[in-house]
């Protein structure tokens, strides 16, 4: 038996299997942190495996405004928070600590689905003093992530966005993405969408390490692929770029996503706000010893000395020789791909209000 005191750290009986953090440290909001630790009593607990369990929320509002200087969009649509992907870099880990859970293994194990947001977003964007602009989505937590194949909450968005002529952006990992080529592919040619394709590295074994329930990186190439087949325009995002263990992958991986038929590309530093400046250093002294050191000290080089630099303009790309190196590097391996030439923007002038049941036809 256990008791629970300062700390956090998982219980022994629980086995962690293809998830990316290695501890489940508490929120920083939290009053109290708890660790699991022995109480004297030997009684045997059974072993039980770490599973993922969703909740459901009824959502309230659909879309969040930012007015970040250094995002190309103003507005995104959530369709679950937390991700089973389990990317143990992942920026959006701290957002978990807002709903009293873990940026750690909570983050990746316990999701909210937002099933009814479709019909929220419809109010929302069918309001008289509705600006159209493009909707990001998969901006905070992927929307193709393996809980979506039963939930749906990303189809029930994008078929909103469909019915109206709404313009979209989709960033994801996910193989998922595949099912709605029915809806996106319309949606391109009328010049409404585009797809981001995240892909971190070309190795495997890599992928499986920090991105544990993503689709390895071939299967994202053969994403890109099957959306270029069918007329999407895919960009391939190398996002986040880890100076001192992945950066040596840029051309490479351009090279690989442009064979797959990518016609854009952008790049991100690694960026490790709050909680997950500790994670990300305890999982590189656990998986990668021998190379923790030099990656911590790659990235605290790049971000002005500390672990993560929040400032608008820096936070993305960061500053100092590594970071023009990279950008450099970037810029000309994409001038030899190809993948230059600047897409057009996303249309907003098709924007409107599906026809509804009752409603009488225009004669023009």
């Amino acid at each position: 038996m256990f008791i629970m005191r300062k700390e956090t750290a998982l219980r022994p009986e629980l086995r962690v299997k293809a998830r990316g953090a290695l501890d489940n440290a508490t929120g920083r909001f939290e009053r109290e942190h708890r660790i699991a630790e022995d109480d004297g009593w030997d009684l045997p607990e059974d072993e039980r495996l770490l599973r993922t369990e969703v909740r459901l929320e009824a959502p309230r509002t659909a879309i969040s405004y930012n007015r970040s200087p250094d995002l190309p969009f103003d507005r995104s649509v959530n369709p679950y928070r937390g991700c089973e992907h389990g990317c143990v870099y992942c920026f959006a880990r701290p957002t978990h600590a807002w709903l009293n859970l873990s940026p750690g293994l909570d983050f990746e194990t316990r999701l909210i689905a937002r099933p009814g947001i479709g019909a929220v977003l419809a109010q929302e964007i069918g309001r008289r003093s509705y600006k159209v602009a493009p909707i990001a989505i998969g901006t905070n937590t992927d929307p193709y992530q393996p809980c979506e194949a039963d939930h749906r909450v990303m189809r029930e968005v994008l078929q909103v966005l469909h019915d109206w002529n709404h313009p979209v952006a989709i960033t994801t990992k996910g193989a998922l993405v595949e099912r709605d080529i029915d809806l996106i592919a319309p949606m391109a040619a009328a010049g409404l969408v585009r797809v981001g394709i995240s892909v971190t590295t070309l190795d495997a074994g890599l992928s499986r390490a920090m991105e544990p329930r993503c689709p390895s990186p071939q299967r994202r190439l053969q994403v890109i692929r099957r959306l270029s087949d069918v007329g999407v325009p895919v960009r391939v995002m190398i996002a986040p770029v880890i100076p001192g263990l992945t950066d040596h992958e840029l051309e490479p991986i351009l090279a690989a996503a442009r064979a797959a038929g990518a016609v854009a590309a952008s790049w991100i530093m690694l960026r490790l706000p709050l909680e997950v400046a500790p994670m990300m250093k305890d999982w590189l002294e656990t998986r990668l010893p021998g190379r923790a050191a030099k990656v911590m000290a790659r990235i605290r080089e790049v971000h002005g000395g500390r672990d993560y630099d929040p400032e608008w303009g820096r936070r993305m790309r960061g500053e100092g020789l590594w970071s023009d190196l990279i950008a450099q590097r970037f810029d000309k391996a994409c001038t030899r791909e190809g993948l230059t030439i600047r897409q057009p923007p996303l249309r907003t002038d098709l924007f409107a209000r599906p026809v509804q049941a009752g409603d009488q036809l225009s004669l023009f």
